[in-house]
């Protein structure tokens, strides 16, 4: 297995290359439209990789997380852990969005700048128009069922882990009754589980179509363009990455180490598809491999996908503020900590909802009198943003799951 799964990496990183050379050489020597059109039609291996993990998304959380309810039998630690889990994400998501937000105003990149390049005016309309729907009303849509087959249809993965919480808890309720459907969800899982290990030797693909479009589109001297933005940004990320280990390490120690070695074609994917909801499968089977409980993994992990995305949390306050910057307007301290708490319970339910990210920080700007349609400076770079946003959420995850196994001395050695 552990020779497997180091030939799967290789592999993914091979593409990964090939995916960058294979882009550039199309951007430099094609016409515009051949451009567009390599681009589209490649990006199609990406999507078929993206649909297989998402066709086994909504039944592996449904089982997984009824079976880890049902067999702790004890409804306490059910409160327990996801009292802890719950801790865990919102320190996480407060630290996060402090990151971001002492960073950018340290770096002020979106200070004398001038003109940003390609401005794509219409997909910033498009964002504007959907960030209007951004209300209470639609965070309750986006949090509670009024369907569980219209959830699992739609991957909806908050609706679905409200849905198998409550299925969970009256299953573990009707005791020795309803274990012989505990068992039968449980061979479900596993042998989805077993579907994903097929899944993933298309990984590789993924990655190549993914990186050969988004490089054959834009091109590498884009990062020339936006290196402020870029250098500001990846130094957040870093310090946002040392925390979390940094915490990991004190949780795990030297294992943590270990860890990120059972976790890196997780990662590693997570980065190249620019995708967190992709691994998810993947990284429930690596973290059971790693020792974790698998109880508190089906339990934490779905959970985690909708409170606790550390990358993206980030990132959210960073493009707010920059956007701020870029048009001169002037945000003092307590109205910029006002944003950080408004974006921390704004983004929380909107898992499920594409591009999520960029409709809260227009919603947010366009609440603190910010023009909205400043997310068209930070589109182009959008998609390489979003690649280092997924592998940190997917890390983030991991270390919570790992932490709260090891304090419900639960995590084997």
């Amino acid at each position: 297995m552990k020779k497997i799964n180091n030939l799967l990496f290789t592999l993914i990183i091979i593409a990964l290359i090939l995916g960058v050379i294979l882009g550039y050489f199309i951007h430099i020597t094609c016409p515009e439209i051949t451009i567009n059109k390599f681009s589209s039609n490649i990006k199609i291996l990406s999507s078929i990789f993206i649909r297989l993990i998402q066709m086994v998304v909504a039944p592996l959380v449904f089982s997984t997380l009824v079976v880890g309810i049902a067999k702790m039998g004890d409804l306490k630690m059910v409160g327990r852990v996801g009292g802890k889990a719950m801790l865990w994400f919102i320190s996480a998501s407060l630290v996060s969005l402090f990151i971001g937000l002492f960073f950018v105003n340290y770096f002020a990149p979106g200070k004398d700048i001038g003109n940003m390049g390609q401005i794509n005016k219409e997909a910033a309309n498009e964002l504007i128009t959907n960030s209007q729907s951004l209300t209470l009303e639609t965070f309750i849509n986006h949090m509670i069922p009024k369907s569980a087959i219209e959830a699992m249809a739609h991957n909806e993965i908050l609706q679905i882990v409200i849905f198998s919480i409550f299925f969970g808890i009256a299953l573990s309720a009707y005791g020795k009754k309803g274990e012989s459907l505990t068992k039968l969800l449980d061979t479900v899982s596993h042998v989805i589980l077993k579907i994903v290990t097929y899944v993933m030797w298309t990984a590789p693909i993924g990655v190549l179509g993914a990186i050969a479009s988004i490089v054959a589109e834009k091109g590498l001297s884009i990062f020339i363009t936006y290196v402020r933005y870029l250098f500001a940004f990846g130094i957040a990320i870093l310090i946002l990455w040392f925390v979390l280990l940094l915490v990991g390490y004190f949780v795990l120690g030297k294992r943590l180490f270990k860890l990120l070695k059972q976790i890196k074609s997780p990662l590693l994917i997570a980065f190249s598809t620019s995708s967190s909801e992709a691994v998810f499968p993947k990284l429930v089977e690596e973290l059971e491999n790693f020792g974790c409980n698998e109880k508190i993994v089906s339990f934490i992990l779905p959970l985690g996908y909708s409170f606790n995305l550390d990358g993206s949390m980030m990132y959210m306050t960073f493009a707010s503020i920059f956007i701020a910057q870029y048009y001169g307007i002037h945000l003092d301290i307590p109205t910029q900590l006002t944003m950080l708490l408004v974006l921390m319970l704004t983004s929380k339910g909107m898992a499920g909802i594409p591009r999520a990210s960029l409709i809260v920080v227009v919603a947010v700007c366009s609440m603190f009198g910010i023009p909205p349609e400043g997310i068209a400076l930070i589109l182009p770079i959008d998609h390489f943003c979003d690649m280092v946003r997924s592998i940190t959420n997917v890390l983030g995850n991991a270390l919570a799951a790992t932490s709260v196994s090891k304090w419900e001395k639960s995590l084997d050695s």
